[in-house]
């Protein structure tokens, strides 16, 4: 098995896809030709449960962004041309302080398109970026917003030095069916049902100066878009720790008390520590088994018996019937 694979497998619920097709589907395109050009399979999109890897969920981005030339994705009542959010981020570079950069990547983004207006806003001892939506007749699904969160408050952590730690997120909509998800896209407490969307962080980094420049705009860009949208894991969780530990001991799997010693703390003391962030040790294991699986099924020949194996199954059925209950389809679906 190619230990590069398996050690930062990374897969996206297909509601995410669902969200990502919403801006051509509302102008009639069913979305087939992008779902082939990223390799995903159509009928995954009738299971709730799918998912697909990371690499397909960015290559569905940019085919819809290349063959659109719109980096709204057909959301924005004019498209958002290609090199727009280029055209952002330079015009930050040279700012004194992050607040300066907000403005003037504000002031850039009204210029290219006439649907949101982005505000900066205060509260306290918070700041916070706000999506203002001036279109009332645009198709406006949750994912636009997700999207846009995303992709402004990764520009601005970039800007900042890399780091840019989130307070909280509000959301202008109600709580969506695929919430589960949103730990791992929006590390922070989210609230849903507000005025507006926004993001917040501590008011003192609107004077954190900014010391990009040109050449490490370029590099960047070069990732773009795997920096923005695919979600990202938070290393001073302790489910983070303990699936790093379980991917770098593969072939291996370790078990609960091993891992425990290994992160120098009581087998109850770690049990705490991941229920308290909703998660467990048999569910980290799971997922982690469940997306190594999905990304070699998608990339390798590997065969099912010679996986399960190397999931640490007893057999190839128990794998099987393990994938089905994590995915809703049989391996089979995701190899096709």
């Amino acid at each position: 098995m190619n230990n590069s694979t398996t050690h930062s497998p990374v897969t996206v619920p297909i509601a995410l896809v669902h969200g990502m097709l919403t801006g051509v589907r509302s102008h009639g395109d069913n979305g087939e030709v992008y779902l082939v050009d990223a390799g995903i399979d159509p009928s995954l999109l009738e299971n709730t449960t799918a998912r697909v890897t990371a690499a397909q969920y960015i290559a569905l981005y940019r085919s819809l962004m290349e063959r659109l030339d719109d980096e709204s994705l057909g959301f924005f009542s004019r498209r958002l041309k290609r090199g727009s959010f280029s055209l952002m981020a330079r015009a930050a570079l040279g700012s004194p302080d992050l607040e300066t950069a907000i403005r003037r990547i504000a002031r850039t983004f009204r210029l290219v398109q006439d649907d949101v207006v982005l505000e900066l806003v205060r509260s306290d001892n918070l700041a916070g970026l706000a999506l203002r939506f001036s279109s009332i007749s645009m198709v406006r699904p949750a994912f636009l917003d997700e999207m846009l969160l995303r992709v402004f408050w990764r520009l601005l952590a970039w800007l900042a030095g890399g780091q840019l730690p989130v307070e909280g997120f509000d959301f202008a909509f109600a709580c969506p069916p695929h919430v589960d998800s949103y730990d791992k896209i929006f590390p922070a407490p989210s609230r849903f049902g507000q005025p507006q969307s926004a993001f917040w962080f501590d008011v003192a980094k609107l004077t954190c100066p900014v010391r990009r420049d040109a050449a490490a705009l370029r590099a960047f860009l070069q990732d773009a878009q795997t920096n923005i949208i695919v979600p990202s894991r938070t290393d001073e969780l302790t489910s983070t720790q303990v699936r790093e530990y379980l991917q770098h001991s593969l072939p291996n799997w370790p078990d609960l008390s091993a891992t425990a010693k290994i992160l120098h703390i009581s087998t109850s003391t770690l049990q705490r520590r991941l229920a308290a962030e909703g998660a467990s040790f048999q569910s980290i294991k799971d997922e982690l088994r469940r997306d190594m699986a999905i990304v070699l099924l998608n990339t390798s020949t590997v065969t099912l018996a010679s996986l399960a194996q190397e999931l640490g199954f007893t057999d190839c059925a128990a794998f099987q019937r393990a994938f089905k209950c994590w995915t809703g389809s049989p391996p089979g679906s995701y190899r096709k």
